[in-house]
């Protein structure tokens, strides 16, 4: 509640880019091709690894929810930053800024639980080949790939719960271009240690532990490639997971900026350009990590354009 009858605003207002206003129409188009892209490339994997019989294995199954996360990110938040930059700062209600935040998470976790699930499954890969058919068997894949969806869904409506209860009443300016956790709270006009301590929980629960997970996980990977003798079997086993750890850093390096290291002087238009990375950079980058050296999504690209080209031209 609001001290001394003030005004609870009901609605907030998005600065954007406000930094840039000469360059604006660059900036547009710029996330505009951006964001086709990513579309593009992510229903591109989507739809192969839907498709073709030969990448309805674990490592791809787990490669297409990666790319359905990345999707939700980024359709949840480039639409209206594409309004806030054309338009110099838009206007957005309450209601739609607090989905707007729940649906980061949600795929913001499950982005991280994918990557873990991702990186236990390149464990079992080098560390047991022999068993790993039979340890990653049908039903483990299955609840490998439908819990990081479940879990967010569950658990981050509590933390909504609390946000929900808060009073805004000094002001509703958000510098940013999207309805994110700090910038909410920086308009709270009430006590915000039960939001806080909720999202700490979910924060190592559902990001820091993963991401310790992972770690562990490629320490056994590097011990287990070292022992190869070969330095072609050192090669291979290595470029199974040159992709997956090249997408963990480009993921976890602005979430550890802005939100483990938020102290420090990082100023609003610091944390727009590293939100940048993760909301518009990860989610281009990572089709292309996955597909420039592979062989099979080369293979399934090929398939389906054959298929096409024979149905056009018969």
């Amino acid at each position: 509640m609001c001290e001394d009858n003030g005004t609870v605003f009901s609605e907030f207002f998005l600065l954007g880019f406000h930094e840039f206003q000469n360059l604006k129409y660059l900036l547009f188009f710029l996330f505009l091709v951006v964001y086709l892209l990513i579309v593009a490339e992510n229903c591109v994997i989507v739809s192969l690894v839907s498709l073709c019989h030969h990448l309805k294995v674990p490592m791809y199954i787990f490669l297409r929810n990666l790319a359905l996360a990345d999707l939700l990110l980024t359709s949840n938040i480039t639409p209206k930053m594409l309004q806030v930059t054309w338009l110099g700062g838009a206007i957005m209600c309450k209601t739609s800024c607090f989905i707007q935040y729940y649906f980061h998470c949600i795929a913001t976790y499950t982005q991280s639980l994918i990557l873990t699930a991702m990186a236990f499954d390149r464990y079992l890969a080098i560390c047991h080949p022999l068993r790993y058919s039979s340890l990653m068997n049908h039903s483990l894949c299955f609840n490998l790939a439908y819990w990081p969806w479940a879990i967010p869904i569950i658990l981050v409506p509590s933390e909504m719960v609390l946000i929900g209860q808060m009073g805004f009443c000094h002001s509703k300016t958000i510098d940013h271009f999207f309805c994110d956790f700090g910038p909410i709270l920086e308009m709270a006009s009430t006590d915000s240690y039960k939001v806080l301590f909720e999202d700490f929980f979910l924060s190592i629960l559902l990001a820091f532990t993963p991401f310790i997970l992972v770690i562990i996980s490629y320490i056994c990977i590097f011990i287990a490639i070292i022992r190869i003798t070969s330095n072609d079997g050192r090669q291979k086993a290595f470029s199974t997971c040159s992709s997956h750890l090249a997408a963990v850093c480009t993921y976890y390096g602005p979430l550890v900026a802005i939100y483990m290291f938020p102290i420090g002087g990082n100023t609003p238009y610091e944390n727009k350009l590293k939100s940048l990375l993760y909301t518009a950079l990860t989610p281009l980058i990572n089709p292309v990590l996955y597909s420039m050296r592979n062989q099979e999504i080369k293979k399934a690209v090929q398939l389906v354009f054959c298929k096409r080209s024979k149905k056009i031209n018969p």
